[in-house]
C-alpha cells in the first residue's frame, strides 16, 4: 500500500502540487475554488481558499524557489498567486495577478519553467500560451504557440534547458516545440533537440502507436529523450539524434490494462505511470535493451492474482431451493442478469461468472471471468484493493534529492485521496502482466 493516504475530499481531485519543503499542498476539488492545506500533527489542515476563477480548476503548479502558484480554468484564464499580508488585517493572503491569455477555449494544463521566469498554458483553443511577466504594466502577457496543433493540448513538461517545451494533444501526437523568448532566455546550448531554436520552431513530432489521445507528457532528467503516455494503453520512449535527423530509437508498450493519464521520470533510466488503472506503476529501461514493466508500487494492485474465495458451503439435506422457498423474491436468472449488469458492468449473471471462473483450473477467479488482468488491482472478488479506489489524475515527484534521483512520488485521484509512494517499495508480484508487456522499437 501507499506509505501516506490522504483523504482530502469527497469529491474528485483534479490536480495537487506541493511547495518547496512539502510542508503545504493545493489541490483543486473539482470546483473553482483552490484549496491549500498545511501539514500539522492531526494531519492536512485548510489554510487558505482561493475563489477568483469562475469555473472548475483544471491545473496547478507551485514554484518551489519563488513561492509563486499559477492556476488555470475551464473559465479560459490564469493566475499567478503570491504569497503576502493584507493591509487591513494584517493576514498573510494569496494575491492574484492578472494573465493575459487571449484564449476562446478552456485551459486545461500549466506548468513553471525551471527557472521560474515563464510559465506555460495549454487549451482547447488548438494553442500553447507561454508567459512571461510585463513589470510595466505588473501582468504577465502570453506569445502563442499554434501550429501544426490540431485538437486540445492535454499536457505540458518544459525541458531542463528552460527553452524547449513537450505537449501532448488530443490529435494523437506528441510534439516538442522551442519556446525561447528574446529578453527573458539566454540563448541555449546545442543538444539532440537542435541549435538554433527560434520561439516556435518544432524540434521533434511522435505519434501514438494505435491513435490515442496523448494524456501525459514528460522529459528524461538530462532532456536528452521523451516519453509520453496516451489513451490507446501505451507507453512510448522516444531518443532523437539531432536536428532534421531520425530518432536513434522509438520504444512503444502497449499494456493490457486500463490507459495511463500521467507519468513522472523517477530516474534517467526509469518512470511511473498512473492512470485510469487506480496504481502506479514503474517502468525501467534504456535506449538499447528497451523499456519493461518492473513492478506496481502499490501492493494491493497484485491482489487480481490471488484464488477466487471458496464458494459457499452446500444447503443441507431437506432444506429446498425451489421456487416455493422464493415465493415474493427476485431470485430469476434474469434479474441476477440485470443486477450483474447494474453493479459490475457486464452481461452475464454472477452465477455464470462463478461457473466460467470454476471452469478455469486453478488459475479461474470471478475476476479473470470479468476481463480483470492479474496486477490490474482487481481482485477475485472483483473489488479493488490498491490505495485509490478511481483514477489516478495527477503524478508528481515529491522526495527528490535531484531530477535523476526521485525517491517518493505523490499521487491524486477521482476518489479524494491524495498518496505517497515510495519508488523503492512496492510488489514485483505481477508475473501474468508482466509477461504481457515488453517494449517494441519501431525507429
Amino acid at each position: 500500500m501507499a506509505a501516506q493516504i490522504h483523504q482530502l475530499s469527497l469529491s474528485p481531485l483534479t490536480a495537487h502540487a506541493f511547495n518547496a519543503d512539502r510542508s503545504q499542498v493545493a489541490v483543486s476539488p473539482n470546483t473553482n475554488e483552490v484549496h491549500i492545506y498545511s501539514t500539522s500533527g492531526a494531519g492536512w489542515v485548510l489554510q487558505h481558499t482561493l475563489t477568483e476563477h469562475d469555473k472548475l480548476v483544471t491545473s496547478i503548479d507551485w514554484a518551489p524557489r519563488s513561492n509563486r502558484l499559477v492556476t488555470c480554468s475551464q473559465d479560459r484564464n490564469a493566475y499567478v498567486w503570491q504569497l503576502g499580508q493584507d493591509s487591513t488585517t494584517g493576514r498573510e493572503v494569496w494575491k492574484p495577478t492578472l494573465v493575459l491569455l487571449r484564449l476562446n477555449r478552456a485551459a486545461t494544463f500549466v506548468r513553471w519553467s525551471p527557472n521560474e521566469d515563464k510559465f506555460a498554458v495549454a487549451s482547447g483553443a488548438r494553442l500553447i500560451s507561454i508567459c512571461s511577466f510585463e513589470s510595466d504594466n505588473d501582468w504577465w502577457v502570453a506569445k502563442h504557440i499554434k501550429r501544426p496543433l490540431r485538437s486540445t493540448v492535454l499536457s505540458l513538461d518544459w525541458h531542463p534547458n528552460n527553452v524547449l517545451l513537450a505537449a501532448g494533444s488530443a490529435d494523437m501526437r506528441a510534439r516538442v516545440f522551442s519556446a525561447f523568448i528574446k529578453g527573458v532566455d539566454d540563448r541555449p546550448p546545442p543538444s539532440v533537440w537542435g541549435e538554433r531554436l527560434p520561439f516556435g520552431t518544432i524540434c521533434g513530432e511522435f505519434k501514438t502507436p494505435a491513435s490515442g489521445w496523448v494524456h501525459g507528457v514528460a522529459f528524461s532528467p538530462s532532456g536528452d529523450s521523451l516519453a509520453f503516455v496516451g489513451h490507446d494503453s501505451s507507453l512510448t520512449v522516444a531518443y532523437p539524434s539531432g536536428p532534421e535527423q531520425p530518432p536513434h530509437a522509438i520504444h512503444v508498450l502497449r499494456s493490457p490494462t486500463l490507459p495511463y493519464i500521467a507519468l513522472q521520470w523517477v530516474a534517467e533510466g526509469s518512470l511511473v505511470a498512473a492512470g485510469h488503472d487506480c496504481q502506479p506503476v514503474l517502468f525501467t529501461g534504456d535506449v538499447t535493451s528497451g523499456w519493461k514493466l518492473a513492478k506496481s508500487l502499490d501492493a494491493g494492485g497484485a491482489v487480481a492474482g490471488k484464488a477466487a474465495p471458496p464458494p459457499p458451503p452446500p444447503k443441507p439435506s431437506g432444506v429446498s431451493s425451489g421456487a416455493a422457498s422464493s415465493v415474493g423474491k427476485l431470485k430469476s436468472e434474469a434479474f441476477n442478469t440485470f443486477r450483474s449488469a447494474d453493479s459490475r458492468g457486464s452481461s452475464t449473471s454472477v452465477s455464470a461468472l462463478n461457473a466460467a471462473a470454476s471452469g478455469a483450473g486453478s488459475a479461474g477467479s470471478l475476476a479473470g471471468a470479468l476481463g480483470a488482468v492479474a496486477g490490474s488491482g482487481v481482485a477475485a472478488d472483483g473489488e479493488i484493493h490498491s490505495s485509490h479506489i478511481n483514477s489516478i489524475t495527477s503524478v508528481r515527484a515529491f522526495s527528490l534529492e535531484s531530477p535523476a534521483n526521485v525517491t517518493a512520488i505523490s499521487t491524486s485521484g477521482v476518489d479524494g485521496r491524495l498518496c505517497i509512494f515510495n519508488v523503492n517499495a512496492g510488489t514485483s508480484a505481477m508475473n501474468a502482466l508482466q509477461k504481457g508487456v515488453a517494449s517494441i522499437r519501431v525507429a
